[in-house]
């Protein structure tokens, strides 16, 4: 994928065992594909020295980091691609059913709308904005989160989708 002399294998390493902690700690997975998976490890590393954080390694990033707040990993679509795809959009992050071979991976649309409808959207009072998808929040822990439907786990206490409720 990306090759930078700038980044080294151990670099990569050290973050892939970081990020696959992390992600089975908090209910997620990294894509089995161990090669695909270290090339995505060594973009995010590629854009934390180019911007200063992790863009997408699939995603044009701005530089801008305010501009590009939804697509630093992981990114604000990452849920809902996983919940509805079995993976997120550059398959870094991964279904249960994708990790132990029940479903394959096929490509995913990019959910993040175009650059001039993020412009719009940031015109948009917060009020308004804040209240334009359902609110959720998981009955074990009260974890909140707006998004078009819950989370197929919750991230703080690991609970799944059936114990989430409509908030607001």
């Amino acid at each position: 994928m990306m090759n930078d002399a700038n980044v080294t294998n151990d670099e990569v390493q050290k973050l892939y065992t970081r990020l696959d902690n992390e992600a089975e700690a908090s209910g997620y997975h990294l894509n089995p594909d161990g090669e695909h998976t270290r090339d995505l490890v060594r973009g995010l590393l590629i854009n934390e020295k180019r911007y200063g954080y992790w863009a997408c390694p699939c995603r044009l990033a701005s530089g801008d980091k305010e501009v590009d707040l939804d697509i630093i990993c992981p990114c604000d679509y990452r849920d809902q691609d996983v919940e509805e795809y079995g993976a997120c959009y550059c398959g870094l992050y991964v279904s249960e059913d994708v990790l132990e071979g029940k479903q394959s991976v096929e490509p995913i649309p990019e959910r993040r709308p175009p650059p001039e409808e993020r412009k719009r959207a940031e015109q948009v009072p917060p009020a308004v904005s804040s209240l334009s998808l359902p609110v959720w929040r998981c009955r074990v822990c009260g974890y909140l989160c707006a998004r078009e439907g819950p989370p197929g786990v919750c991230p703080i206490c690991k609970a799944k989708k059936d114990r989430f409720e409509r908030f607001i």
